[in-house]
This record gives C-alpha cells, sequence and structure tokens, in this order.
C-alpha cells in the first residue's frame, strides 16, 4: 500500500521520477509518519530542478521564453550558459536538452559530481567552505564572460550554494591559496556565533569578483538572463547565492562592520568594493522562477489531498534551533487532530564550544522531541539533501523518545553539545536519508497531528 501511495504522490512529475525520500519506507512505521513522509516528498518532487526548468523554459525561433516572459537572441550573436549552485549539474543537462543546438559554449559550477552537457563544461566544487577548486571553476565562469559584445546574451542559472562556489579573492594568484584560507576562517567564525544569511552573505560578496553584481557587470555589454532558484527566507535578490547578476545594495563599510560584530580578524585587502555602476545592470533582467512557497503549496496539496486541514504558517522561518524545535512541538500540540502545519526557512546553531556533528535541521527535531506528544510529530529537513553531512534532516515523535528512553540517551546532553546527528545515528531511527536532491530552497519543515 505504501508504494502504491508514493507511486501516485510521484505520478504527475514527468522527469526524475525515483523517489526522493529514499528511506521512506523503512521510516513509515505509524500512519503519522507515512503520511508526514509523503508530504515531505510531495515538497521535494515540487522543487525538482528538471522538472521547473521543463516548465518554465523554452526557445521558439530567436526568442528565448522564460514563463510568461520572451527576450529576443540577436542574429550573429551568441548564446552563452553560465549555471552557478547546488542546482547547476542537473540544470546543464537541461538546458543542453532544451537549447543545446543554440548554445554556444558555457560552464556549470556545481557541487558533487556532475558532467559536461553539450558546450556546456562542467565544473565541481566544494560546500560548505571554500576551495581552490572553486577558484578554479569561477574562473572559468569569467572566462566565459570575456569580450562579449552587445549582441551576445547569457543565461544564467543562479541557486543556492552559489556563494561557496564563486570563490575569487581581489587578489594576485601568488596569495589565492591563502586568502581562500582566510575567508573559509571568517566564514566558520560567522556559523559559529550564528551570524544570519544576510550578515554572511554581505561578507561574502565584499570578497569576491563573481558575487555581490560582478557576473552581470562581466557579461556586459551583452544580454544577461538570470533564472534564480531562491534558497533565502523572503527572496531577496541580492543575497540569494550572495547576487552575482543583481546589483548590490551594501558596502565595504557593511561588511566591515560585520567583521568587528563578530571579532574577524581579516584582512582589508581582502576586500573589494562591487560594481555600483547602473550601466552594468541596464540589460540585465533577473526572473525569480523558484521559492519555498512552491514546496510549500504543494506540501498543503498532498495534506489536503490525505484528509489533513493544512495551513502554511511561516515561509521565512529563523531562529535558534534549539527555540524552533520547542516552538512547533508547542504550535502542534494545540491544534485538531487531523492537522498539517508547514514552514520554510533557516534556523541557526550557534555553537558553544568544539561541538558535535549534525546541521540545524536534526536539531530542530533532537529539540522538539521532548515537547512533542503521542500522535504528533515533527518533520525538518533540507530541501537539498545535505544539514552539514550526509543525512537531510530527523522526524520527532513519540516512537523516538521511546527509543531513546529505553536506550537512556540524555536528550539535553546531545542537544547542548549540538551533537544531534550522532543521537539519531545511535538511535537507529528517524534520520531522513535523501542524498544530494538537486534543488535548494531553504529548510522544509512540518508538524502534524494524526487524524483520529
Amino acid at each position: 500500500m505504501l508504494a502504491r501511495a508514493v507511486d501516485d504522490c510521484c505520478a504527475s512529475a514527468r522527469y526524475n521520477t525515483r523517489v526522493k525520500i529514499r528511506n521512506l519506507e523503512e521510516l513509515a512505521t505509524t500512519p503519522a509518519r507515512k503520511d508526514a513522509l509523503l508530504i515531505a516528498e510531495a515538497g521535494l518532487r515540487s522543487i525538482d530542478t528538471a522538472a521547473v526548468l521543463d516548465r518554465i523554459l523554452k526557445i521558439e525561433g530567436d526568442r528565448l521564453h522564460i514563463g510568461n516572459k520572451s527576450y529576443p537572441l540577436e542574429r550573429g550573436g551568441r548564446l552563452i550558459a553560465i549555471l552557478v549552485g547546488k542546482c547547476a549539474a542537473e540544470g546543464a543537462a537541461v538546458f543542453d536538452r532544451i537549447l543545446g543546438g543554440r548554445i554556444d559554449s558555457g560552464a556549470a559550477l556545481g557541487v558533487g559530481p556532475g558532467k559536461d552537457a553539450g558546450n556546456i563544461r562542467y565544473y565541481q566544487g566544494t560546500h560548505p567552505m571554500p576551495s581552490p577548486d572553486n577558484v578554479k571553476g569561477t574562473g572559468a565562469l569569467l572566462k566565459e564572460l570575456h569580450g562579449l559584445t552587445a549582441n551576445d546574451t547569457v543565461l544564467f542559472l543562479i541557486s543556492g550554494g552559489g556563494s561557496t562556489l564563486l570563490v575569487q579573492p581581489p587578489c594576485v594568484a601568488e596569495r589565492m591559496d591563502e586568502l581562500v584560507a582566510k575567508e573559509a576562517a571568517a566564514l566558520k567564525g560567522l556559523f559559529k556565533s550564528g551570524a544570519s544569511i544576510q550578515e554572511i552573505n554581505t561578507l561574502r560578496k565584499h570578497m569576491s569578483l563573481a558575487r555581490g553584481g560582478f557576473l552581470a557587470a562581466a557579461a556586459h555589454p551583452a544580454r544577461a538572463i538570470s533564472i534564480i532558484f531562491s534558497d533565502v527566507p523572503g527572496n531577496d535578490l541580492e543575497f540569494i547565492a550572495s547576487g552575482p547578476t543583481v546589483k548590490d545594495l551594501t558596502t565595504v563599510k557593511d561588511a566591515e562592520d560585520i567583521m568587528r560584530r563578530y571579532g574577524l580578524d581579516l584582512d582589508k585587502e581582502c576586500l573589494t568594493e562591487t560594481p555600483k555602476d547602473d550601466e552594468f545592470f541596464s540589460r540585465a533582467s533577473n526572473v525569480l522562477a523558484l521559492s519555498n512557497a512552491t514546496a510549500l503549496n504543494a506540501m498543503k496539496e498532498k495534506a489536503i489531498e490525505l484528509g489533513y486541514s493544512a495551513v502554511i504558517q511561516n515561509s521565512c522561518l529563523t531562529g535558534e534551533a534549539s527555540e524552533v524545535g520547542p516552538a512547533l512541538a508547542a504550535d502542534i500540540d494545540s491544534a485538531a487532530p487531523g492537522t498539517v502545519i508547514l514552514y520554510c526557512g533557516e534556523t541557526t546553531v550557534t555553537i558553544d564550544g568544539k561541538g558535535g556533528k549534525g546541521g540545524r535541521n536534526q536539531q530542530v527535531a533532537l529539540s522538539a522531541l521532548p515537547h512533542v506528544k503521542s500522535g504528533r510529530l515533527v518533520i525538518s529537513l533540507a530541501s537539498d539533501g545535505r544539514d552539514n553531512g550526509p543525512h537531510a534532516g530527523a522526524i520527532a515523535d513519540a516512537n523516538v523518545l521511546e527509543v531513546a528512553r529505553s536506550k537512556k540517551l540524555d536528550l539535553a546532553d546531545f542537544a547542548a553539545r549540538n551533537d544531534s546527528s550522532t543521537f539519531f545515528e545511535t538511535l537507529g531511527d528517524g534520520l531522513i536519508e535523501t542524498g544530494d536532491t538537486g534543488s535548494n530552497v531553504s529548510d522544509l519543515l512540518m508538524a502534524l497531528a494524526e487524524k483520529k
């Protein structure tokens, strides 16, 4: 029955029909879990990169169509494809399938394994920390944008993870490795301190010649069209992948203020001002094609189909993971049976001391666990499938709590040490496995009260 339910959940998708949650059947040990996992599966499938691009992208004659917008391709001009982020590998294959005969050249810089697609060359970078591989891939993207004319068109796909990938320190080549290491150290400090994504990406924009509008400036005077997949709560284009094709409204002074606020030891020569001349952006168009609203709506629709009363509570959820977990448990504790409450966003984990294994989603679930009543559950998972490690996220329910108590595990101790992965691995239950999903629209969170 469950296999049939999964097939039904996936039947409407035309491409990439494999189940996203690999251990769905293994985890679905109760009716509430089964329904919650099917709802999460629907959310993940709705943001599938290939499905989204197939829905919005087409070419007819000398016009490129993206959703309800149309752009001319100039006669005699070149079409260049540039893709960056966690969706780059899958996106390159779709670009080649739809536009392959028209793409003159291109480069894709992604996370994890990938391959060349037609005239688009693939470069594998690292995440969540910068590396020389990211410098190499970014250099290849910038090389593709060199020497373009007003007759040329550049089609970008910008997605989450682009901030880490677009590494190009403003320095001489001889100091490149040193400054990449300094950027990594600065990021570790910000992550440990629980800095917001806006603060982190403000600093990032001023540490690279490929973020904060630099790619649009490099493409000028060609027409630049960016398809943007948002992973940032609120969908501010300036901060998605650190806004490589969007005019940056922050300044070097803002970046320096963040350094002082968090006590970062970073040379000012690591910083650069971002392009401010409007001319660089006069032929740039940015199209928000995907956000967490797509996933939330798909999850709500699936919940209603399964007989639940569903509400989208918050699409910009933030806050400490250790506080968000109990708050979600409280939300569902006061809800009627047969209720699903949906959220998207990005929580933070402020690390006190060395810390353990795991990410913010597992921390949310672990923190919720002591507060989840029987017949209720909380799920939190990373839409890209990687919650600071190999697991996507976790489930908190009475089953997990019972096993934890039988094994005499100290929930508070694991939570205080931010060692959520070790906790769930020790249990052997509750961890959600997807592998790399090839998508990224922030985290998906859900609280569910089982039906009577």
